[in-house]
């Protein structure tokens, strides 16, 4: 498999399969999210199209980065919406950089967001398809987050079955400034579980795929198949 690291601003053309990676912490959120009931997530570019969203369906949950805000429903934090009740609901997400890189590829044929907690039902949903080419959009820090740049490695590994401990990945993943920054309260809207739970590897059994929807780019659950060892490869 001929794999692509890349960060938002290099994105010259569209993939084939992009993987769309963001651990701390919109995909991890957004995993959260499913766990909870969340029938879909749209992925909103600006805070006014969120507020929008909201405005034309106030029975959808709006969420952004940072601390809460008027017109929203949440913040982008898992340690804060793991205990929500979203059953049937639809989530619309804003972030600073996972939102925005998904979008930045809505018209490849295939979209995945990922972090940790579905690394291997991603790297798993890779394989299914067969995908020769992907390139994975390492969204946080310009493309220089090392936590997102790990994960994106980790996936990779795991779907052409070079990568078997995870160990090395996840270090990487907590050493990151974007997990300094959380654990030192730099940034808002945080719980003190965040960082841990974005580590959590494997947390959940799905992929998530975005897709178009009319004019909206929608994120839903890819249910896996339990795997088999054939599967599995180590």
């Amino acid at each position: 498999m001929k794999t692509r690291f890349l960060g938002i601003a290099d994105l010259t053309e569209v993939p084939a399969v992009a993987v769309v990676v963001d651990v701390m912490r919109a995909y991890t959120v957004a995993a959260w999210a499913f766990a909870r009931g969340a029938e879909k997530i749209v992925l909103a570019g600006s805070l006014d199209e969120a507020l929008a969203l909201k405005a034309r369906h106030p029975d959808w949950i709006a969420l952004k980065d940072g601390a809460a805000a008027p017109g929203f429903d949440a913040v982008n934090s898992p340690g804060l919406l793991r205990s929500a009740d979203l059953d049937g609901r639809t989530v619309v997400q804003k972030t600073t950089a996972g939102t925005v890189g998904a979008l930045a590829v809505k018209d490849a044929p295939l979209v995945l967001c990922a972090g940790f907690v579905v690394a291997e039902a991603t790297a798993r949903l890779l394989r299914a398809r067969g995908s020769d080419s992907v390139t994975f959009v390492v969204t946080g820090e310009d493309g220089q987050a090392d936590e997102d740049l790990a994960c994106a490695q980790y996936i990779a590994g795991r779907a052409d079955g070079t990568a078997t401990d995870a160990a090395a990945f996840l270090r990487r993943g907590a050493a990151s400034r974007a997990a300094t920054e959380l654990t030192d309260g730099v940034r808002q809207g945080v719980h003190a579980d965040d960082v841990e739970l974005c580590l959590e590897l494997d947390r959940f059994p799905f992929a998530m795929v975005a897709t178009s929807e009319g004019s909206l780019m929608v994120l839903r659950p890819h249910a896996m198949p339990t795997p088999t060892e054939e599967d599995n490869p180590v």
